[in-house]
């Protein structure tokens, strides 16, 4: 049997496959060693879900961990509202959606579905400035790029020399100075 898939990997995958190893290589050590400002912030704006203090209605799923047996993923919603049905995850600030995000909420959509949840709404919520972005429940191709970075996920080897890095993600890169791909 293989390895579910961490929801949560599939941004950093997306970003860079590499970052994933050097994650799990630096797990046990303090993350304020390592982590960005950046980074720091995002774990902030998940304490109060994370710890299912966010809100006190009962219609409000906060920090629960989900599954899909068809993807083979799994991780943690941030907020479900079971009135309006709809599925929110919450980041820092978000001055642009990225693909890993897109990834994200699908993936968590679709373990909500499989586990009997009735989902009809996808939001993005930008803490720093209160911004609340809809988008679209995911369409059928969506669901086939995302098994398509899932399977590139469980196919990826850090050592193939074929790795192409984009230069403007490893200048933002928390783990550049360790990784032999990035050139100053």
């Amino acid at each position: 049997m293989e390895e579910n898939i961490i929801i949560s990997n599939l941004n950093d995958f997306i970003f860079c496959p590499r970052s994933i190893y050097f994650h799990n290589l630096y797990y046990q050590f303090d993350e304020k060693l390592f982590h960005s400002t950046y980074q720091q912030k995002g774990k902030e704006a998940h304490k109060n879900v994370d710890s299912q203090t966010y809100s006190s209605k009962k219609n409000i799923l906060q920090g629960i961990d989900i599954y899909n047996e068809e993807l083979g993923v799994i991780g943690k919603i941030d907020l479900l509202d079971l009135d309006n049905k709809e599925l929110i995850e919450r980041k820092n600030f978000i001055k642009t959606i990225y693909e890993g995000y897109y990834l994200q909420i699908w993936s968590q959509y679709f373990c909500l579905i499989e586990m009997g949840y009735d989902v009809e709404k996808l939001s993005f919520y930008s803490m720093k400035n209160n911004k609340k972005i809809s988008i679209d429940l995911p369409t059928d191709e969506n669901k086939r790029r995302l098994k398509e970075v899932i399977l590139q996920m469980r196919s990826f080897d850090l050592f193939d020399t074929s790795f192409s890095q984009n230069p403007r993600k490893c200048e933002m890169c928390i783990y550049k100075e360790l990784c032999d791909y990035y050139k100053k």
